[in-house]
């Protein structure tokens, strides 16, 4: 014979009766919550567990088509009625949701930053590294901090500049707007590494890239790569500008004169 101790009983995992039953108690609670009219069919009930019951409602408002309301029971030990633990209206397999949230730094774009707002720097921006790193990077972010702390006390210059990473990013984009593959400069009579409104960048993207400073190309006031180029570019003379037409066929400016004496006389 076992011992008493090592006796287990397994209960089997069935509803509560009487919780169950309570379908009426289920539902005023969840007319009290979502007001007259709002409350339609019972759509059954699940085990939550022991002697606690879920009962489902069809959820009756327009604005909240494919929802249900859950009203959970509970009962105590040996008592002999049911009371409300829970009422929350919950989404079915059809119910029209928000678009999931997204925190803003995915949300951001390109020229989303404007006049008054405030951009904070992620504090691990894999397109900056260290201005001053005292000859090794920081391993933990408190040592950054301390670094940078020092490097604005001193005076020793930025505290961070561009990495590999974000020098990669900006060639990408300004490639993309201002490089050889635009339909502008497929059509220019030369390259803007020729052209006297062309200010080269300093550093290493300065091989590549530089500023535009004709007022009257699309480009001014913007990065562009050496091969790009517009139809402002400064080699571009009088001759050119224009277009020469053919020479005239038939002048009949003198016939329209004479039409128009008549009518008026």
């Amino acid at each position: 014979m076992a011992s008493p101790l090592n006796w287990t009983c397994e209960m089997p995992d069935r509803i509560d009766a009487i919780a169950a039953a309570a379908v009426d108690v289920a539902r005023q609670a969840a007319i009290v919550e979502a007001g007259p009219n709002q409350v339609g069919d019972h759509l059954g009930a699940i085990r939550e567990g022991e002697r606690l019951v879920t009962h489902f409602f069809a959820c009756l408002h327009p604005g909240y088509v494919g929802w249900h309301w859950a009203v959970t029971l509970a009962r105590a030990s040996r008592a002999r009625t049911a009371t409300v633990d829970d009422v929350v209206l919950l989404p079915g397999n059809e119910a029209l949701l928000a678009p999931r949230w997204v925190p803003w730094s995915e949300r951001i774009a390109p020229g989303d930053v404007g006049p008054g707002m405030l951009m904070a720097t992620p504090p691990e921006d894999p397109r900056l590294d260290p201005g001053y790193s005292a000859g090794s990077d920081p391993k933990t972010p408190e040592e950054a901090i301390e670094i940078r702390a020092v490097v604005r006390e001193l005076g020793l210059g930025r505290m961070r500049v561009l990495s590999k990473e974000g020098r990669e990013l900006a060639c990408e984009r300004w490639l993309s707007t201002h490089g050889p593959d635009t339909a502008e400069a497929r059509q220019a009579p030369a390259p803007c590494a020729s052209c006297g409104y062309f200010i080269r960048l300093r550093g290493e993207l300065g091989a590549a890239f530089g500023a535009c400073a004709n007022t009257y190309s699309s480009s001014d006031g913007h990065v562009v790569s050496i091969d790009h180029g517009c139809g402002a570019h400064s080699d571009v003379v009088e001759d050119r500008r224009g277009v020469e037409l053919p020479p005239l066929l038939w002048d009949d400016s003198a016939d329209t004169h004479e039409a128009m004496a008549s009518v008026f006389e």
